[in-house]
């Protein structure tokens, strides 16, 4: 596997700041990454009370159910004795969901074991789970390369109901369809029938979204230790009783400082990444399995679709004796998971840090700080037709991203093109422009109908013209598709739709063109948090 990197492929001037650490964005955040901020936070973390044989006891009921090894009882332990974490997460996508979901757990792991060594005490990873979303649209579908385009497959029509992703069902036989479906677009290597029959396995014993997500996550990485939890898991929503209790007494207080912040963040130049308003009580509640999100209005906790009306005292009321029918939104997630776990570092994707930015004033108002902020690491991976291609047509990599590719595709259609036929086909709709015109002129004392009917007709003859031009040019190119079809195959699996490969991909593609190992070589790999995107060639 070959390792490179270039400049970060789209991206936005906040993260390109954030990159280069430039000390105005200490307005949005405690610490930078840096050495000196790992120390820091190390230290202020000290005084972070968390019940460390409560939240462990939690963690390791959770994943009970799934085979673990040695390296997760060692994190266990230390986290229950004075380990800090490292940790990320993400929504419970079919199949891990696109890439970064995997590369999110790799940064985690590999930050873990960097600050471990750099700081001389143990630092955990752990991939905080979000099975309490219930955008089911994001997590029942994923995407392969075909013939240069995204194809879509998708386990099932989102249900009317706003459940929960560890609340909602799959079922085993569905799901194997599902899966059978997605590898009969991989082309088959050696790997395809052990891979297939594994992902099958997988099927038998989950019972939800969260379920298969996890299964197949520790899958990947149990031998790494990382720890999962998922957020709607029950005992983990009793511990964090408490916790609801503060957000909800002080609903309005984080409404308002997370709109001010982010009104600073705006005037620097880098937008309103979450669009906070004021009268948000940025918590969900359950009512009949379905997920709503309450507005404060004038002190009472309201969701006036669904009907639903709470006082304040109502409210802490549920969060002391039914915590499971509580749940944070984009604003209050961050808040709960630090407030959970002492968190050294926490590791995001380019949004995720921006939503970040609005919470400084939040965090200080609950006489808390953020976390070391830490980008996830971006990759995309070359599979061995497009390197193979990339080599017949003479280019690099980079060309994908900096449209050096697309520019030498356009030009080599522009080459084939039978510019002769498009002339002739020019010159004939002139002259037809012209005749009608003077027939127009004929025909205009007898009414204006005429006039509209001879425009009717001609605007027939026009789209005749543009249909023949393009049935010549897809001819021409039908004529060249073995070179079309090595420019498609390179964007359409490096680059899909000009966004990274890692935002639409399951691992899954991967995994079969290079086997079991994959991830064992991905972390492998000589990784830095530098910004950069890496290439992986395999």
């Amino acid at each position: 596997m070959k390792f490179d990197q270039i400049d970060q492929p789209n991206s936005s001037s906040f993260l390109a700041d954030f990159h280069a650490q430039k000390k105005e964005l200490l307005t949005y955040f405690h610490y930078l990454p840096n050495p000196t901020s790992y120390e820091h936070r190390a230290l202020s973390l000290k005084s972070h009370q968390v019940n460390r044989q409560q939240l462990t006891s939690v963690v390791r009921e959770y994943m009970m159910k799934f085979q673990h090894n040695d390296a997760v009882d060692k994190h266990l332990a230390e986290l229950e004795k004075d380990a800090l974490v490292v940790i990320g997460g993400q929504q419970a996508g079919l199949l891990t969901g696109p890439l970064y979901s995997v590369h999110k757990a790799l940064s985690i792991i590999l930050l873990a074991k960097q600050q471990r060594q750099a700081l001389g005490v143990p630092v955990v990873p752990v991939f905080w789970i979000a099975g309490e979303d219930h955008d089911l649209d994001e997590i029942n579908s994923t995407y392969t390369p075909n013939f240069g385009r995204l194809q879509k497959h998708t386990y099932n029509d989102r249900p009317n109901r706003k459940q929960m992703a560890s609340e909602t069902e799959v079922e085993a036989e569905k799901l194997q369809t599902f899966i059978r479906g997605i590898f009969k677009q991989f082309n088959e290597t050696i790997y395809t029938k052990e891979l297939l029959h594994k992902c099958l396995n997988m099927t038998k014993d989950v019972t939800s979204y969260t379920d298969f997500f996890a299964v197949m996550m520790n899958d990947f990485f149990s031998n790494e230790g990382l720890l999962l939890i998922d957020a709607a898991y029950q005992p983990l929503r009793k511990y964090e009783s408490p916790y609801f209790v503060k957000m909800i007494e002080q609903s309005q207080e984080i409404a308002s400082l997370v709109v001010e912040q982010e009104r600073v963040f705006e005037q620097a130049g880098y937008g309103l990444p979450i669009q906070a308003t004021k009268d948000s009580s940025n918590l969900f509640i359950v009512e009949d399995g379905e997920r709503f999100l309450l507005r404060d209005n004038n002190g009472e906790f309201v969701n006036e679709t669904a009907g639903l009306r709470f006082s304040k005292q109502q409210l802490i009321d549920i969060a002391i004796n039914q915590p499971e029918r509580l749940s944070n939104n984009v604003v209050t997630r961050p808040l709960m998971q630090e407030m959970v776990f002492p968190v050294l570092a926490f590791i995001g994707g380019p949004g995720e840090l921006a939503y970040w930015a609005a919470f400084k004033t939040m965090f200080e108002h609950f006489d808390m700080e953020l976390p070391v902020m830490v980008p996830r690491l971006s990759i995309t991976m070359v599979d061995k037709k497009s390197n193979q291609y990339l080599d017949e047509l003479d280019l690099q990599v980079k060309s994908v991203f900096d449209g050096e590719l697309q520019s030498h595709k356009q030009a080599f259609i522009n080459v084939i093109k039978d510019n002769d036929a498009e002339e002739m086909i020019l010159e004939i709709e002139q002259t037809l422009i012209e005749q009608y015109e003077k027939l127009e002129n004929h025909l205009s004392n007898a009414g204006p109908a005429f006039s509209l009917l001879t425009k009717k007709n001609l605007e027939l003859h026009k789209k005749q013209f543009t249909y023949l031009s393009r049935k010549i040019e897809d001819t021409n190119l039908l004529r060249h598709d073995v070179k079309i079809r090595k420019f498609n195959h390179i964007e359409g699996t490096l680059f899909p739709e000009y966004t990274l490969q890692e935002r639409w991909f399951s691992p899954l593609l991967f995994l079969n063109e290079v086997g079991p190992t994959l991830i064992d070589e991905l972390l492998s790999q000589p990784f830095e948090f530098n910004g950069k995107h890496i290439i992986l060639t395999f």
